[in-house]
């Protein structure tokens, strides 16, 4: 006679599964919530992180305005200036060198080229109109030399508003009598 041995299972009463299996069932049940939390939490912060860098970003520019005056100006180096000046009785002239330090910058202008796309002709304009109205005697003080800075500053934020020229520094200058 043949006797079949049938093999019985232990099944684990809560659960349904075979009690050889249950404890590793019982251990993946709890990883599961914690697992998806972990990951619930992650996807949260990069959530958040993105939104900062969409909208946080250019809130916080726009309320600090176009540019703050805590931002570093840009530099923008302008070629030299050879003028004859405005004394009548001798031919006079002025060769002098300047650096603007601009707060902001057209948007198409790369602040690492800062020339590149400035409306040079307008500007340059504007510092001959200013420099040739000046007589010598007064440019060989340091007085004189602060008040041309002073008119220059004016004259280039009145010509050309979208600059906000914030200093003129003079690399080289000359009076020639």
């Amino acid at each position: 006679m043949l006797v079949m041995a049938e093999r019985v299972h232990a099944v684990a009463p809560a659960t349904g599964v075979p009690a050889s299996n249950a404890a590793s069932a019982v251990g993946q049940g709890q990883r599961k919530p914690l697992t998806t939390a972990a990951l619930a939490v992650v996807l949260t912060a990069a959530a958040g992180g993105v939104m900062w860098y969409l909208f946080g970003r250019s809130t916080a520019q726009t309320s600090a305005g176009p540019a703050s005056q805590n931002s570093a100006p840009v530099i923008v180096h302008l070629e030299g200036f050879t003028v004859n000046l405005a004394d009548p009785e001798d031919n006079h002239f002025l060769r002098v060198t300047m650096d603007l330090a601009v707060e902001r910058l057209p948007p198409a202008v790369e602040r690492d080229k800062p020339n590149s796309g400035l409306p040079m002709a307008h500007i340059r304009d504007t510092i001959l109109a200013v420099l040739t109205t000046w007589k010598a005697d007064p440019l060989l003080t340091a007085e004189g030399k602060l008040q041309l800075k002073k008119d220059l500053l004016e004259a280039l934020n009145r010509e050309n508003p979208g600059l906000g020229v914030r200093e003129i520094y003079f690399t080289e200058f000359l009076v020639q009598r």
